[in-house]
């Protein structure tokens, strides 16, 4: 964890710091229901670049909130998962997904 960066005093900036990216957000949503490899992360936020996805990935994992496994198999096999901290934001996102359902609502 990233505990020699000083955190902000507003914990509403520490969690932005954290996720507060578009791309750690889509991320958080398509690890909660289970490990994924990285192709299948890839493939289910879309439009992300390689490049991005991975560099997302080393900053989640030294945030504490993902974990990567990677089996010695030749190729090699490197899988992510939430940690305890990761599935912790869970209830977050699902106020996010609420707040989002009634917005679309609200416009129909």
């Amino acid at each position: 964890m990233q505990n020699e960066k000083k955190l902000p005093a507003c914990p509403v900036e520490t969690t932005l710091m954290l996720i507060g990216d578009k791309w750690k957000v889509l991320i958080l949503r398509d690890l909660l229901p289970g490990t994924k490899r990285f192709g299948e992360l890839k493939k289910s936020i879309g439009t992300v670049s390689q490049k991005v996805l991975t560099a997302q990935l080393r900053d989640m994992e030294g945030n504490g909130l993902v974990h990567r496994e990677v089996y010695a198999e030749v190729p090699p096999r490197v899988e992510y998962s939430l940690t305890p901290l990761g599935k912790s934001l869970k209830p977050i996102l699902d106020s996010m997904s609420t707040w989002g359902e009634e917005y679309k609502a609200s416009l129909e």
